[in-house]
Formats: C-alpha cells, sequence, structure tokens
C-alpha cells in the first residue's frame, strides 16, 4: 500500500538529471517526470516555469522530488509554508544520484519517500528528524494499514518522549513494537491500537488499524442512504471508520454504483470475489455480502451482526492489505497514441498507460508507447488479428486486470475502439459485462496531416478506407462517388498495400469525374515518426507508388487552395466559407 494518496513528480532541469529521475519514477507507483522545456527529452510533462510549476503540485499536495540544489526548491516553495501538517513530502536529489535529501512532509512520509528512493539508487538518506534518528520512528506517520486519531497530540507526545517518558502499548502493533521506542508496561504514555471509536485520553496517542471490512451486495436504492446505512452500521458496533479497510462484494456487483459510492466516502479500494471463491461461505446461509466480508478476513476473523442483508461489517485480528485479497474490477481502455510522436500522445493516455498492467496491440503500435510500457505484461498480436485482439483485452479485464488496449492516431477511427465493442456485442460473455470500459481520444492522422500542410479539413470533409479486406470494393467505390458528388475533402485511410496497388488508382479516375486535376491533394508519411514527408501534388498526378499503408491521403474539394510558402512549399487550406 501506498503512504501518497497522490502520485509524486520528479522534476529534472536538464537532460543530465533524467537518467536519475527516469530511475525513481520507476520505483514509485503513478510517479511522472517533469522535464524543463527546451531542456529535456523523453520525460512525461513539459513544463517551462519551474517556479509556477512546482509551487502549482505543491499546492495540491503533490510530493516533488527535485533533482536540483535544496536552495532551489526551498526559496521557489518558502512563500507557500505555513503550517506543516499540510505540506506534501519535498526532497533534493543530487544530480548523480549521490544524495537524498529530506526537506519538508516530515509529517506526511518524507522520510520513508526519501527511505525508497535512497535504496533504490544505493545510497544512505541524509534524514535529520530528531524522533526518526533516535527511536527509528515517526509517530505522526504510521504505515500503511495504521491511521492516527489525534495527530494534534503527536508533538507533545514526541518530546515528553525525548524528554525520557516512557510508554506502554495497549494492543498489537508490530511496526511499534519493533521500534526503538522506551516501551514499559507501567509507561507515563500510552499508545492504543484499536478498531474501536474512542475518545483519547491524555497522554495518550490512538491508532486505527484497517482491520474492518464492508461486505456489500449490489442495491439498486439511493448512493446517498447506502451511503448513510454503512456508517450507521459502523456506529452502532461502535467501530471507528478510520479503520474500513476496503469494501468486498461479489464479482457480478461490480459495477454497482452504491458500492463505488460507499468506496469513495471512505476512501478505499473495492475488491470483489467469483462465485467460487465464496461458495463455502454460500452454501452454509451467508448473504453474499456477510460471504464477501468473511472472505476478506479469513477463518479467525468476525463477523458483526448486520442490519441489512445488503451490507455486513467483519473484523480482522490484523490489518488488512486490500491489494492481496479478492481483485479489483476489471478495467479496459481503449487509447490512440496519435500518429507517432510523444508530444502528441493526450495527459489522460499517458495517464491511462501509467497505471495499465497490460498492454494489447499490433506489436509496431505498441512500440510507440515508449518508456511508458516499461514494466507492463505485452500482448502483442498481428494486425489484422483485431477481434482476437479484442476478445483476449476483455478477458484479461475480466480477470480484474487493468487493460490498454494500443491503437495509433484515434482508437475510434478505423482502430481498434469498434472491434471491442463489436466483439462485445456478439459475444456477449457473462463476465464482461462488469468490466469498466473507456475510450481515450487521439490525434487522427487525418488531423495531423491536415496541421502540418495547413487546414484542408477546413469545411465538410468525409474519411474512406480504401482497403477492400472488411468491405468489397463496390461499397468504396460508391462512398467516393457519393463524396466527390457532394463536394467533401476526403481523407483516404490504408490507401496502398503490397497486396492492394489497383484501388488508388481507381479511386482517383473516379474523383476525376468530378473534380479538376489540379486539386490539391496531400500525401503525408510516418507522421510524428523518423522519416515523416508531407508534400501536396495535383489529384492527376496521384499514382499507387506514392503512397503506402503508412500514408494517409487529403483530396481537396473544389473550394480547396494553394499558397505558396517563401521557402518554396505551399500551404493548402479550405476556406470556411464556400465563393
Amino acid at each position: 500500500m501506498s503512504l501518497w494518496k497522490i502520485a509524486p513528480v520528479v522534476v529534472v532541469l536538464g537532460e543530465k538529471s533524467v537518467p536519475v529521475g527516469r530511475q525513481i519514477v520507476n520505483v514509485l507507483p503513478g510517479a511522472k517526470l517533469y522535464g524543463l522545456a527546451n531542456r529535456t527529452l523523453d520525460v512525461d510533462v513539459s513544463f517551462t516555469n519551474f517556479g509556477e510549476t512546482l509551487r502549482e503540485l505543491f499546492v495540491c499536495g503533490t510530493p516533488l522530488i527535485g533533482i536540483c540544489a535544496a536552495g532551489i526548491l526551498i526559496r521557489t516553495l518558502a512563500p507557500l509554508l505555513s503550517d506543516k501538517r499540510q505540506e506534501p513530502p519535498v526532497l533534493a536529489v543530487a544530480e548523480n544520484g549521490s544524495a537524498v535529501v529530506p526537506l519538508l512532509g516530515g509529517l506526511n512520509g518524507v522520510n520513508d519517500l526519501a527511505r525508497c528512493i535512497a535504496e533504490a539508487l544505493g545510497v544512505k538518506p541524509a534524514i535529520t528528524t530528531t524522533g526518526d534518528v533516535r527511536f527509528g520512528i515517526v509517530l505522526e506517520t504510521p504505515p500503511p494499514g495504521y491511521c492516527l486519531a489525534n495527530p494534534e497530540q503527536a508533538k507533545s507526545f514526541m518530546s515528553d518522549l525525548l524528554a525520557g517518558a516512557t510508554v506502554r502499548l495497549d494492543g498489537n502493533a508490530p511496526w511499534l513494537g519493533s521500534s526503538a521506542l522506551p516501551i514499559d508496561p507501567n509507561g507515563d504514555l500510552t499508545i492504543q491500537i484499536t478498531e474501536r471509536e474512542i475518545t483519547p485520553e491524555p497522554n495518550c496517542l490512538v491508532y486505527h488499524p484497517a482491520t474492518v471490512v464492508i461486505g456489500m451486495s449490489g442495491t439498486d436504492g439511493d448512493q446517498d442512504e447506502t451511503v448513510a446505512l454503512v456508517r450507521q452500521t459502523l456506529a452502532d458496533a461502535e467501530l471507528s471508520p478510520a479503520s474500513v479497510a476496503g469494501v468486498f462484494a461479489m464479482i457480478t456487483a461490480s459495477a454497482n454504483p452504491g458500492i463505488h459510492a460507499v468506496k469513495s466516502a471512505f476512501g478505499v479500494p473495492a475488491r470483489f470475489f467469483c462465485a467460487t471463491d465464496l461458495e463455502e461461505f454460500l452454501s452454509e446461509g451467508y448473504t453474499p455480502a456477510q460471504a464477501a466480508a468473511l472472505a476478506a478476513v479469513g477463518t479467525s476473523g468476525q463477523l458483526i451482526l448486520d442490519q441489512s442483508s445488503h451490507v455486513a461489517i467483519a473484523i480482522s485480528p490484523q490489518p488488512i492489505d486490500p491489494n492481496t485479497t479478492g481483485q479489483p474490477r476489471g478495467r479496459l481502455a481503449i487509447i490512440g497514441t496519435g500518429p507517432g510522436g510523444s508530444q502528441w500522445m493526450s495527459p489522460e493516455v499517458k495517464e491511462i498507460l501509467n497505471s495499465a498492467t497490460d498492454l494489447v496491440g499490433y506489436k509496431t503500435y505498441l512500440d510507440l508507447v515508449g518508456h511508458l510500457g516499461k514494466g507492463k505484461q505485452r500482448h502483442e498480436s498481428d494486425n489484422r488479428e483485431e477481434v482476437a485482439r479484442a476478445m483476449i483485452a476483455l478477458d484479461l479485464a475480466a480477470e480484474g486486470r487493468s487493460v490498454a488496449v494500443v491503437s495509433s492516431g484515434d482508437p475510434g477511427i478505423y482502430a481498434m475502439a469498434a472491434a471491442i465493442f463489436e466483439v462485445l456485442d456478439r459475444c456477449a460473455k457473462p463476465e464482461w459485462n462488469y468490466i469498466d470500459i473507456q475510450v481515450a481520444p487521439g490525434i487522427s492522422a487525418m488531423q495531423a496531416a491536415a496541421a502540418a500542410i495547413g487546414a484542408p479539413l477546413g469545411h465538410d470533409f468525409c474519411a474512406i478506407s480504401l482497403s477492400d479486406i472488411l468491405k468489397p470494393w463496390s461499397i468504396i467505390e460508391q462512398r467516393i462517388t457519393t463524396a466527390a458528388q457532394g463536394d467533401f475533402v476526403i481523407a483516404f485511410y490504408n490507401p496502398v498495400s503490397k497486396e492492394r496497388t489497383w484501388q488508388l488508382a481507381q479511386a482517383r479516375d473516379i474523383l476525376l469525374r468530378w473534380r479538376d486535376p489540379k486539386t490539391p491533394v496531400v500525401l503525408a508519411r510516418n507522421l510524428g515518426r523518423p522519416g515523416q514527408t508531407v508534400q501536396a501534388i495535383a489529384l492527376d498526378q496521384l499514382v499507387p507508388e506514392a503512397a503506402d499503408m503508412r500514408t494517409v491521403i487529403l483530396v481537396g474539394s473544389t473550394q480547396t487552395r494553394t499558397i505558396q510558402r517563401g521557402d518554396g512549399g505551399v500551404w493548402v487550406y479550405t476556406p470556411r466559407g464556400y465563393s
């Protein structure tokens, strides 16, 4: 479990810092590498103003790791420093990775973050916090699985310990027992570990362990009422909401809004069990909610009497890591990386790739994601195996994995989005009904081609694939004719392949019945990739040898115009008004 609700950001100011930055990012789940524009390459996010960027991230509570001098970070963030309890972790790391210095966020896990980074870099962190140095512990920052109920008392508590006071442990918490705290059964101070909702006594710190689980079945009721029912059930059992480790249910209820409302209200994960996982409990007469709660806490757990058949509460003797129990709701994101270069990949797509466990797609497209694909399970297939690829992706997501189906361009334009939904519609496996499916758009090839040469898509346009693999040529011919008669600008996809060379010539001949031979035609090849070329020719010069499968072709309408450029090239545009 991560200590940080917001994924850290590693900030670099020059290209020499990128390798160390990438090394740190690779050990911090969800972390991103921010680089100063024009001075760094192959970063996740480019920025132009260092001060504004850092202050904005700091205000949002983002843990910051600056690969730069500590003084730069301190001077940049100094105007924002007011409440140390709210400060996110801030660290400075030497450019060569030789030093890791925690600066801010001592109450929010900066020392643990420093240890994690230092271990990855093979150095020792420069930790100076007195309590951490003397006792090997920061009381305000318990490890995952524990929550401090009264952090406002932690400072004076630690001061007393540093002055020589002893402490009594009431309850079980291995991380406290193995520390260098001055533990004494008759201690002056008390640390209490309990899932019960209690009012702390003076000179007492209370930690709530994540030992409570909420079992649920699907409900059609109001979401607010469902959350209120869960809160009341916890209150009746005198259990602290801070001890809730997660929400658990059968996989068939994984799309239920009530379950996800409770998950959000308590800020915990939702995890799900297959029917076979709960079979033993269900056969004994337990409700689905009770069975899910018992499965989550194990045989040594205790079921609390519940007030509703839809909600059950159980307690485990030890904190629960929900990420190791059950499975998450499967997620399938169908993404478009743009035509090629990473600069055309949207932040949404990068975020999906960062969080994905599996990447599915044609090998060439998977290679385009670059370092964002590192550490992911790749499932490669031939470009024509769209149906098989869609089924693999859906099956993986049904297992609770976070799957990204990778297309170039936009996934909804001659790409995998339609294939996924077609398979979903035709095959309709029951387990696919519970998957969270998302389509993340990308810049299409025709958009990129148009932008590279001006604005040829400035007025009405259409897109036609010249591939007759999935539809007969007679339909393609009809559509070209109709588009030509309607005076659309036309984007031709898949114009030529090794096996198909005649379709483009026939398409040109059809267009010449309706268009002037000098109509501008844009040929854009390898957009955003090495070897990119974009040129404008006349319609009567369009021959199959001029294109391949990596080329998108834009054929102008009767209104499309060219402008000669000073460098000898041309701009191509279609005016928004007809003349």
